[in-house]
C-alpha cells in the first residue's frame, strides 16, 4: 500500500505511538526530510521515498529510493542516503546543477550550484506575468532557486534554498543542516532556522523552536547540542519557543519568521 504526505504529516507521525507494520510506502514532499525523520519512519515499518517536484514542474521531478545493496545498510547510513533528492524521475524533466557560470557542478558532493529544470513537463510560464516568466527561463533552463550538490554516484542533494541560505561574515549557513542538528535534540519537535540582520556579521542565524509534548529544554542547552556538531559561527545565536507558522500544506512559512525575528 503506498501513501503520500507532506512533512507536517511525517513530523507528527514521529512524534506519536504507533504500531509497526510492513507493508506501506511512504511517499515524502513539500520540505527536505531530517535524518532523525527518516530513522523513525523505518523504525514505524514504512518504506520511505523521497520525492523533489515543484508546482512548476507537474509534480515529482526526481525520487530517491534504496536498492537491494543499500537495504542492508544500518538505518543512520539510509536515512542519509534517503534524505538525499536522488535522480530524474523516469517521467519527467532534465535536471541539472549549473555553478554561476552556466556550468555543471562536478559530481564531488561538495560544489554548490542552482537546480535547472527543462523538458515537456515545465509549465508554459507565470499567468500575466511575462518578466517573471522571462528570468525564471533565462539561458535556457527552468531556475528552480534550490541549491544543490551532486554525488558522485549521480543523486543529487539540496542543502538549502538560495533565499534561506545565512550569509554570516562571508561564510554561507546552510539553514536544513542546523535544523537536523536541532531535530537531533530529543526535547525538539521541530526547528527552524532563518537569518536575521546583524551590523557587524551581515547576518546571523535564529532559531525557532517547538517541542514534543511534554517536553522542553533551554537556549543554553540548545546551543550547546549544535556546537558539539557545528562551527561556532553556524549555532543560531538565538532560540525563540513558540508554534511554528505553517502554510496550508505544512511548510514552515519563513518570510514570516523572518520578519519576526528583525523586531527581537
Amino acid at each position: 500500500m503506498c501513501s503520500c504526505g507532506s512533512i507536517h504529516v511525517t513530523w507528527s507521525c514521529c512524534h506519536r505511538e504507533f504500531s509497526t507494520c510492513s507493508a506501506y510506502h511512504f511517499s515524502n514532499w513539500g520540505a527536505s526530510p531530517t535524518n532523525r525523520l527518516i530513522e523513525n519512519m523505518e523504525r514505524f515499518g514504512f518504506d520511505f521515498i523521497h520525492l523533489y517536484g515543484l508546482t512548476e514542474s507537474f509534480g515529482p521531478t526526481s525520487l530517491r529510493l534504496l536498492n537491494e545493496l543499500e537495504e542492508k545498510l544500518n538505518t543512520e547510513e539510509k536515512a542519509k542516503l534517503l534524505a538525499r533528492q536522488g535522480v530524474r524521475h523516469s517521467t519527467a524533466n532534465r535536471i541539472k546543477v549549473l555553478d554561476e557560470k552556466g556550468k555543471e557542478v562536478p559530481w564531488d558532493g561538495i560544489t554548490n550550484g542552482e537546480i535547472l529544470l527543462s523538458g515537456n513537463t515545465l509549465f508554459a510560464g507565470y499567468y500575466h506575468n511575462p518578466e517573471a516568466t522571462e528570468t525564471a527561463f533565462r539561458g535556457g533552463g527552468f531556475h528552480t532557486g534550490d541549491i544543490a550538490v551532486v554525488h558522485p554516484n549521480g543523486d543529487f542533494e539540496i542543502p538549502d534554498r538560495s533565499k534561506d541560505i545565512i550569509i554570516s561574515g562571508g561564510e554561507n549557513i546552510s539553514s536544513l543542516k542546523v535544523e537536523a542538528v536541532l531535530h537531533n535534540h530529543p526535547d525538539v519537535s521541530i526547528a527552524a532556522v532563518v537569518a536575521r540582520p546583524n551590523e557587524f556579521w551581515g547576518e546571523v542565524p535564529y532559531a525557532f523552536i517547538g517541542f514534543k509534548q511534554g517536553m522542553t529544554s533551554t537556549a543554553k542547552e540548545l546551543r550547546l547540542h549544535c556546537r558539539t556538531v557545528l562551527a561556532g559561527f553556524k549555532v543560531p545565536k538565538f532560540y525563540i519557543f513558540c508554534d511554528l507558522l505553517k502554510t496550508a500544506t505544512g511548510k514552515i512559512r519563513k518570510i514570516e519568521l523572518r520578519e519576526q525575528a528583525k523586531k527581537l
